[in-house]
């Protein structure tokens, strides 16, 4: 099985990652409602190309990765916050989440980043058991802070150093 190529965004990935963050949307991961159209431009003059990561398995686009800053304060620029992790349905299964994540960890360090952080909704348990997995720890939870498809879920705040 081929390792997923891991790469930064170019502004030509704008229609696949559009399709890609639609396709797999759900409650499970999202705090927003479902995606209707006229759909929103995946890139923003807040989150450009230079700012996503892009996995390609077989030449096609089969997830991303955002990593930007978690506020625009300069107190906190050392760190990195991911801000959206998606994978292909039938990408599932193949290390696409994970070469992600490394490549994000790898892209903040380059970056000059000391740290990186994240947000998980509590009961996302794979990513959970992804992101503990490559060293995140839960730093802190906001009980009950989404209401999400009739059920209160907790902001799960999780980080680690690079």
């Amino acid at each position: 099985m081929p390792e997923p190529y891991i790469r930064t965004a170019v502004p030509g990935d704008e229609e696949a990652l559009g399709l890609l963050d639609r396709a797999v949307w759900s409650y499970l991961h999202a705090v927003g409602p479902p995606h209707r159209p006229p759909y929103e431009p995946f890139f923003n003059e807040r989150s450009g190309p230079r700012d996503h990561l892009v996995a390609e398995l077989d030449g096609r686009v089969v997830g991303y990765v955002r990593l930007g800053f978690p506020t625009p304060l300069a107190s906190n620029a050392h760190v990195r916050q991911i801000q959206g992790l998606a994978v292909a349905d039938e990408a599932r299964g193949r290390g696409v989440g994970r070469a992600l994540l490394r490549a994000a960890v790898a892209e903040a360090r380059r970056r000059g980043a000391l740290r990186i952080t994240l947000r998980v909704l509590g009961h996302n348990t794979p990513a959970r058991t992804l992101y503990e997995s490559e060293g995140f720890v839960v730093e802190g939870i906001q009980p009950q802070e989404f209401l999400l498809d009739g059920a209160y879920v907790d902001d799960v705040l999780m980080g680690r150093r690079v």
